[in-house]
């Protein structure tokens, strides 16, 4: 059996050597003793989350913010700083985002022990430093963490899979597109039963404990086109051509308005509805499944999922790298070039924001280069993934057998030996 306690470079001491440097230099980024170049991304958790921790507590949601766009469980990410009352709450939320970087690289380093296979815990590794300060500056990484748990329960008890995606689904919706890929028999039905449970009950809770628990719904309706998604290229290309729309701060992040957009937003829409088709599409045509195919079908929906959404803010690749580097991990994965695609994806999204997202609000050609780089990647990760699913899973058609010709009363005697 293979272990993984050596301490080459390219084992469990140099990935938790790169780990360890790579996050203090994370904490110092995000605590600004230096500051990252481009835009400020701490933002979000000293202002925006800070400002919704005393309505939280108080028992409600903040339904007055058209910002509050998520499932009422993110009220357990937003109020655990609380749980750390000496620190401030921005310090305090840090040090928990940085926990939950450390349960992943814990669990994806438990999974590896017995194959001795690193790859999975050198994405996230290298993953997260590539994508900068942004990780740990938004709640995605908590959300993340209850994925790739869900994801790794998978081989052993599918309903503990189940259970922690319907809790994921209540921080953020995307954890429950991990169960796709369930076997079938037993393991799809006790892992979708479990997470519909765990989803109907925590609606309970908080809708017995909170008000305003749904207003979340109003405000994710209303969202239009973020300047970052791909739907967001035909207007940066447009105004080079003198399309007069505007970008502005709109549902809690800067929107393209103007003529047409609503027929992109509604474009991006359809798209998305397309691509959840083609999923359970192949979820009823597959039926080859291996140890791999539910890392994969997972990867493979999240990549669909976030590429045709109106909005890909740079927080959502967290959740690329966090499923990819479970992918990665499976020893007959048929994705790896797709998770090589998302990682180098990750290195543009960190330069066109925060780093160089002035130019791409602005639209000029530097903008729309690094733009289209980071757009281009995903949409060929997410082509090739589907593709590669469906030949991995989905038998071929066999072509008709042929008809029998006859056979000769005299081939009967040489066929018998005789």
């Amino acid at each position: 059996m293979h272990t993984v306690t050596n301490t080459r470079i390219g084992g469990v001491g140099g990935a938790l050597a790169v780990w360890a440097a790579s996050r203090a230099l994370l904490l110092v980024f995000v605590f600004q003793v230096v500051r990252f170049p481009g835009q400020v991304v701490v933002h979000d958790v000293q202002d925006i989350y800070r400002g919704w921790y005393p309505v939280l507590s108080a028992g409600a949601f903040p339904a007055h913010d058209v910002s509050w766009q998520y499932p009422p469980g993110a009220a357990v990410p937003l109020l655990a700083p609380g749980a750390l009352p000496f620190l401030d709450y921005a310090a305090a939320f840090f040090v928990l985002a940085l926990l939950a970087d450390a349960v992943v690289l814990g669990a994806l380093l438990r999974d590896a022990r017995g194959s001795g296979r690193l790859g999975g815990v050198w994405v996230w590794v290298g993953g997260v430093a590539l994508l900068g300060p942004i990780v740990y500056a938004r709640y995605d990484v908590m959300v993340t963490a209850v994925a790739v748990l869900a994801l790794l329960a998978f081989r052993r008890r599918p309903a503990v899979a189940g259970a922690l995606a319907g809790f994921g689904a209540m921080l953020k919706l995307w954890p429950l597109l991990v169960l796709i890929g369930a076997p079938r028999g037993r393991p799809l039905r006790r892992s979708w039963l479990s997470a519909a449970a765990a989803i109907a009950a925590l609606l309970a809770l908080f809708a017995a404990l909170m008000r305003n628990a749904l207003s979340f719904l109003a405000f994710q309706r209303d969202r239009g086109t973020e300047v970052e998604s791909l739907g967001a290229m035909v207007f940066h290309v447009a105004r080079h051509f003198g399309w007069h729309g505007q970008v502005r701060m709109h549902y809690g992040s800067m929107e393209f308005l103007g003529r047409h957009v609503h027929l992109v937003s509604a474009a991006a829409l359809g798209l998305s509805v397309l691509g959840m088709c083609w999923l359970l599409w192949w979820r009823l045509r597959a039926r080859r499944f291996t140890s791999a195919t539910p890392y994969d079908a997972a990867f493979t929906a999240l990549l669909v999922f976030t590429t045709t959404s109106r909005v890909i803010s740079p927080q959502y690749m967290v959740w690329l790298v966090g499923v990819a580097a479970v992918c990665a991990s499976a020893r007959g994965t048929v994705l790896r070039l797709p998770v090589y695609l998302t990682l180098a994806a990750g290195l543009f999204t960190t330069l066109e924001f925060p780093v160089f997202f002035t130019h791409v609000t602005s639209g000029d050609v530097w903008g729309l280069l690094l733009l289209g780089v980071r757009n281009g990647l995903l949409v060929a990760a997410s082509v090739i993934s589907c593709r590669r699913l469906w030949a991995a899973t989905v038998p071929r058609t066999e072509p008709t057998t042929a008809r029998a010709e006859p056979v000769e009363p005299g081939a009967l005697s040489v066929l018998s030996g005789q």
